[in-house]
């Protein structure tokens, strides 16, 4: 694509190159995401089209879409042409696609280590600002029963109810269990109360026959396992 090109307005693109037509004529998998989230905006600015300002948008986030969707509304309004609903309009998609990769990985999810684990809680932490801890329910042949959010705290930790998380377990009927929270510190090193938390937990659970697995601190492409450490 040339420089003239990009200043002007997709509408006066070639048919050829606009990113609806391509999409249509080739399929989604022949564009960037640059030129997919253009679709989604419709329009650029006076100096750019939507491919242009999307491009320049991913290249501020590493050209990677976690890092877009753990953007702001307003920090995306900083780009001239990007307004509220354009904003708007991209954190949905990011938000989509982490929820289509939470609900395929739930289908089909058999635990076998704590590589799964992390995995799959990984689109549904990864871009919180403040700590969560959610409970993976298992059956008998470590089999995803169901998980839930059993506590939502602050910037730096968050209290999980030892007696919530075991009556959940024993309403699904659950064996087997596996802890995960975030730190939204991006460092995955359990606190003293990520220990303590960890440990009362697993004696709660011995006590009416269920075995906590492991129990996973998330961070930002990282994760600290107490199972892999030999600490359950």
């Amino acid at each position: 694509m040339n420089a003239e090109k990009g200043k002007r307005s997709i509408a006066h693109w070639d048919e050829a190159d606009r990113p609806r037509e391509r999409l249509a004529r080739l399929g989604p998998e022949a564009l960037s995401a640059a030129e997919l989230l253009a679709i989604l905006i419709g329009s650029g600015n006076a100096e750019e089209s939507a491919v242009d300002l999307m491009r320049r948008v991913m290249a501020d986030c590493n050209n990677n879409l976690n890092t877009l969707g753990k953007k702001s509304i307003n920090e995306l309004c900083q780009y001239k042409g990007m307004g509220p609903a354009k904003a708007i309009t991209l954190l949905a998609a990011c938000e989509l696609g982490k929820r289509r990769k939470a609900e395929s990985a739930e289908q089909r999810l058999r635990v076998t280590n704590s590589k799964d684990i992390y995995e799959f809680f990984l689109p549904k932490l990864q871009d919180l600002a403040t700590e969560e801890c959610h409970v993976m329910l298992l059956n008998q042949n470590l089999r995803l029963i169901r998980s839930q959010c059993v506590s939502r705290g602050g910037l730096t930790g968050t209290v999980v109810d030892v007696r919530l998380v075991l009556e959940a377990a024993i309403l699904a009927h659950a064996t087997h269990m596996a802890l995960c929270h975030n730190h939204p510190s991006g460092s995955p090193r359990p606190s003293n109360a990520d220990d303590r938390l960890t440990q009362r937990m697993k004696r709660a659970a011995e006590a009416v026959d269920i075995r906590l697995i492991d129990h996973i601190v998330l961070a930002d492409g990282c994760y600290y396992s107490y199972s892999d450490e030999g600490r359950l």
